[in-house]
């Protein structure tokens, strides 16, 4: 027996009428309170008992009835059209403790403490969003044709510009491809390469979500320890001397901060020169360095053409842009390109332009330097606060790295702070074994605002001496 219809409509809502009716209607077909041969009142007596206009109600019929949902026929009226059951399809939750699992839970937020994500406030968004509306109706005004896959001409040269002033890097823009991201970056650049079954050298602890892109690219994992200089080069000459490729953060070594000393940097690419290796440097943080100046890229020494630079704007503006770029050496830049035409051509011209924009005009400029003052501030007021209730806590990077004693479950605390809209990101994910991880919190910078810090560090504090 077909369950009584029930329509109501929110006239203050945004959503058009027409459209509150279809998806009504669309739903209680769907879940069976309208079974299959089931009339529907005409859209004339529909209107007056909904008390809308009869063409609100016409326009949301003819768009069920161009979904195949209902036929309408003059001699039988209205009726849900007769059709097989198709189950209703719902995600499933990631598998317990597999790599989505974790990845959903390190980039859900926002949060107090959280990782890997700007300060909202100090983001300059409605010019932002100025710049970007503007770049759109230039967009959709434009002629319809394929854009540069390598990325708006525009931006490339601001890149370009950037990176010499800020990070010692001299390269043109022909040599500059825009990506989605460090990951887009991350994927063209292995494209390119080419290194399956290759052993790749990765820092130990490192980033994760790197590491299993890696492994998802057929390479062989070689785990290198990190010290105060950085990755372990000799380490990795004595373990892992075949090695093709290594992926590193010089400028400061994701999570612990250091950052990679001259005369590692020298080894480093005398090895990779001598025997044809590769170096792919995560320069993640950019010139976002919270005391002192940034020391120059690892590309800014590369005199044959070894290191791929790879940066984005997610650290730096915000991650939903989904904008990076590669810095190809000028010997790959063509095969850069081929891949990135024929496999991973650059994002929408839109958000590129507004990007342009937002250099150009000498806003991100502007905006970093603002930034690294309000960060500067959260982390000292987080040492302020922590070190005399916990000694173990340094700044590394945008993040507090907060250890913890051997054995403790960094995981439980990070899981039992959620609810409370706390998001450390437990220290022992980024080790490539649980041999070789030691536990401790991540606590972001850029997440914790001055006037929640005490609070906040108060709630955790509690949960790390209840678990530990």
């Amino acid at each position: 027996m077909t369950k009584r219809l029930r329509l109501e409509l929110d006239r203050s809502a945004k959503t058009p009428l027409a459209e509150q009716i279809h998806r009504g209607i669309r739903a209680a077909i769907e879940s069976g309170v309208l079974a299959p041969g089931a009339r529907l009142p005409s859209w004339q007596d529909l209107a007056a008992q909904l008390g809308v206009a009869r063409g609100t109600v016409r326009s949301a019929y003819e768009k069920l009835s161009s979904a195949q949902l209902i036929v309408a026929a003059r001699a039988t009226g209205t009726h849900v059209v007769d059709r097989p059951s198709f189950p209703v399809r719902r995600d499933k939750a990631p598998a317990p403790g597999s790599f989505m699992e974790m990845y959903q839970e390190l980039t859900a937020g926002p949060a107090i403490f959280q990782m890997g994500v700007p300060a909202q406030e100090t983001l300059p968004a409605t010019l932002l969003a100025r710049m970007r509306a503007q770049a759109v109706r230039v967009e959709v005004s434009a002629p319809a044709i394929y854009r540069d896959p390598r990325g708006e001409l525009e931006l490339r040269r601001e890149i370009a510009a950037y990176l010499a002033l800020a990070r010692g890097i001299e390269c043109a823009p022909s040599q500059i491809i825009i990506t989605s991201g460090f990951s887009g970056g991350l994927g063209l650049a292995l494209r390119v390469l080419g290194l399956e079954q290759k052993k790749v050298w990765v820092e130990n602890p490192g980033f994760p979500f790197t590491r299993r892109g890696l492994e998802l690219a057929r390479l062989s994992i070689a785990p290198i320890p990190v010290d105060a200089d950085g990755i372990d080069v000799d380490f990795g000459l004595k373990h892992a001397p075949d090695a093709a490729l290594v992926v590193v953060t010089p400028g400061q070594q994701a999570p612990l901060g250091f950052t990679l000393s001259l005369a590692r940097r020298s080894r480093l690419l005398d090895w990779v020169t001598q025997n044809k290796a590769w170096v792919i440097e995560d320069d993640y943080l950019s010139e976002l360095q919270l005391k002192g100046r940034a020391t120059p890229a690892l590309a800014s020494l590369d005199r044959v053409g070894r290191v791929i630079h790879i940066g984005s704007f997610s650290k730096t503006i915000t991650p939903a842009l989904r904008l990076g770029f590669v810095v190809a050496p000028a010997a790959l830049a063509s095969r850069f390109a081929e891949t990135a035409a024929c496999l991973a051509p650059a994002p929408g011209p839109a958000v590129q332009l507004a990007t342009a924009d937002f250099m150009r005009d000498g806003h991100y400029l502007r905006h970093l330097r603002r930034t690294k003052r309000v960060y500067a501030a959260q982390g000292d007021a987080l040492l302020k606060y922590l070190r005399p209730r916990t000694a173990n806590v340094a700044i590394a990077g945008l993040a507090a790295v907060l250890r913890l004693p051997k054995g403790a479950a960094d995981l439980a605390i990070a899981k039992e702070a959620a609810p409370l809209g706390l998001a450390p990101t437990p220290l022992s994910l980024w080790y490539a074994s649980r041999a070789s991880a030691r536990p401790g919190l991540l606590l972001g910078v850029a997440t914790s605002p001055l006037k929640r810090i005490e609070a906040s560090c108060d709630r955790l504090l509690q949960i790390i001496d209840r678990i530990t």
